[in-house]
């Protein structure tokens, strides 16, 4: 078994809290690490990256707020150079599909002279039920800039299946992974399975991209939160990702989940049950 232990960066992220759980039931030492822990780790002050890596030879590697936004490739360039310095031998990277500066950033990994992975993944099933668009699930109407163009939407426990199998098989090493779910569907379809499975209505209306900002800005979403969502609605959510890919499966020697079995996962764990959180 491994001896030095592997480094999580995004602790409590979506795919990183799955991935240290999975690593620390195989029976893998984790460093998981956040702004919150000791030692701590943030992407927007380089003096902590040193310390949270040294000791460790394999990192998984997720970017806050998203690869997309400007500057990231920068950060992870100079990240790749401390890692090295600091005796990091493999980086498995979270990317995502369609967007530029996630590619730039995948091809600064590629060049680092560390072996590596890429895990560029599609939007995650989770967006419904752990992020923002759980909101307009519970109240029975999300409003969304998003149309007819269709998602192969992943469950986040695929990422993570995927994810380890990258840290621990050293059989995986130097290969891109383009995770997908096995079926594309639009957000109004998301949207009409959910709430056949629930049992009560959740609709689903689309408005143009400004409407939509206008209205974050006024709830008090961040900037670069809004800028974010703007770039994937307009630039990224653009038909280029419809593609269902094989990478689940060729890994993990399994379908990937279908968008069905991901919500019957978030009815059994109450995630949506309005009753529950209203007596809360």
């Amino acid at each position: 078994m491994q001896q030095s232990p592997i480094l999580v960066i995004g602790k409590n992220g979506k795919t990183g809290s799955r991935v240290n759980q999975r690593l620390q039931a195989l029976g893998y030492a984790t460093r998981p690490v956040s702004r919150s822990t000791h030692p701590s780790f943030d992407w927007e002050k380089p003096a902590t990256w040193r310390s949270a890596i040294e000791g460790t030879d394999t990192a998984y590697v997720t970017y806050q707020p998203d690869l997309a936004v400007p500057g990231a490739a920068s950060t992870i360039k100079a990240f790749v150079r401390v890692a090295a310095e600091a005796g990091l031998q493999h980086i498995v990277l979270l990317s995502g599909r369609g967007e530029k500066g996630a590619e730039r950033a995948e091809e600064i990994v590629k060049a680092s002279g560390l072996s590596w992975n890429i895990v560029r993944a599609s939007w995650f099933c989770q967006n419904f039920s752990e992020s923002f668009v759980l909101e307009g699930i519970l109240s029975g109407e999300l409003v969304l800039p998003a149309g007819d163009i269709v998602e192969p939407f992943i469950d986040a426990d695929d990422i993570a299946d995927v994810v380890v199998a990258a840290l621990t098989e050293p059989g995986h090493r130097n290969k891109l992974f383009e995770v997908t779910g096995p079926r594309a569907l639009t957000f109004a379809q998301c949207v009409q399975e959910i709430s056949g499975a629930l049992g009560r209505p959740v609709k689903f209306r689309t408005v143009p991209i400004d409407v939509y900002i206008n209205a974050l800005d006024e709830q008090g979403v961040p900037g670069d939160l809004q800028w974010l969502l703007h770039e994937l609605f307009t630039v990224v959510f653009d038909g280029r990702n419809c593609n269902v890919m094989p990478a689940v499966e060729e890994v993990l020697g399994r379908p990937a989940t279908d968008f069905k079995t991901y919500v019957q996962k978030t009815i059994e764990s109450g995630v949506w049950d309005t009753v529950r959180r209203e007596s809360a």
